[in-house]
């Protein structure tokens, strides 16, 4: 499972760090990096794809968080047991009334009150 992770999770810090860069013309003398080529590549598939090449970025960014969550659920499928047990664990012991007390008692006076 954490190489599906790394495998999805390093073209997103490729891109998003491209895109970063080059969104702010911060090219340390790269052409890679420039707003020119920027530019160019998001018109480029904005023709391609018939849209305004500005929604592109929010398109992308919408299909990270949906990768994302697919991952997320692919991972707690695997671990379905294991997630379940913990809930199990966390709902059938109460809290002990040692820390229940500290968690609701009244802090310490201060001296102006």
């Amino acid at each position: 499972m954490r190489y599906i992770f790394a495998l999805w999770a390093a073209p997103m810090a490729l891109f998003w760090g491209w895109f970063y860069l080059s969104l702010n013309d911060m090219n340390f003398g790269y052409v890679m990096l420039s707003r020119r080529l920027h530019d160019f590549v998001f018109e480029l598939y904005g023709q391609m794809l018939g849209i305004d090449p500005a929604t592109i970025p929010g398109m992308v960014a919408k299909a990270c968080v949906f990768d994302g969550f697919l991952l997320m659920a692919l991972w707690a499928f695997r671990r379905r047991r294991e997630i379940t047990g913990w809930v199990r664990r966390r709902w059938a012991d109460p809290v002990p009334f040692e820390r229940m007390r500290g968690a609701t008692e009244a802090g310490p006076k201060l001296p102006a009150e």
